[in-house]
């Protein structure tokens, strides 16, 4: 599998979130990069900058050194981007994606929804019998909604994703 750029972004914004893929491009392929240079480079706060590099450590897609600042006393901070962990991450992603769609589906198969003829709401039977079957948002009355088409898109997407993480080979 080769990492692409669309790749890369794509395992960042599902594990750390859309706003780093910014600081990403410029922390790839550099080694020890000063976080105050990094904040600069994509023109944000240094506390900004440090809470999505903090988001990256917590995935391993960063590692960093530090090192004393002999005028100041303070420790300055050199971080390196991890680009071997993107194909794991991306993999684990999509495992966990596929647990989350099983439980959905699960849920769908399991409970009965109801749904506010305008769209405002989805309940389930429970929620529904306790709001009198109306809408809480518009107090439209809601009816019974047919949820098999649902089912089986989330059916086509868990066996598309299966099949996207039998094909991945490392």
């Amino acid at each position: 599998m080769k990492l692409s750029n669309k790749l890369i972004d794509e395992v960042i914004t599902e594990t750390a979130g859309e706003d780093v893929i910014k600081l990403v491009h410029k922390l790839k392929n550099k080694k020890n990069f000063s976080e105050f240079k990094l904040a600069e480079a994509i023109e944000q706060e240094i506390n900004q900058t440090r809470n999505q590099l903090y988001r990256l450590l917590r995935f391993n897609l960063v590692s960093f050194n530090r090192k004393k600042d002999k005028k100041k006393g303070w420790y300055i901070y050199y971080w390196t981007f991890n680009l071997k962990r993107i194909k794991y991450l991306y993999k684990q992603v999509r495992v966990q994606k596929i647990e989350r769609l099983k439980d959905r589906l699960e849920r769908e198969n399991s409970e009965t929804f109801f749904k506010c003829t305008d769209g405002c709401m989805r309940l389930n039977f429970d929620q529904a019998s306790e709001f009198e079957y109306k809408c809480p948002e518009c107090g439209d009355l809601i009816e019974q909604e047919d949820n098999e088409k649902k089912k089986k898109e989330i059916e086509k997407e868990i066996k598309k994703l299966e099949k996207e993480v039998k094909a991945l080979k490392f």
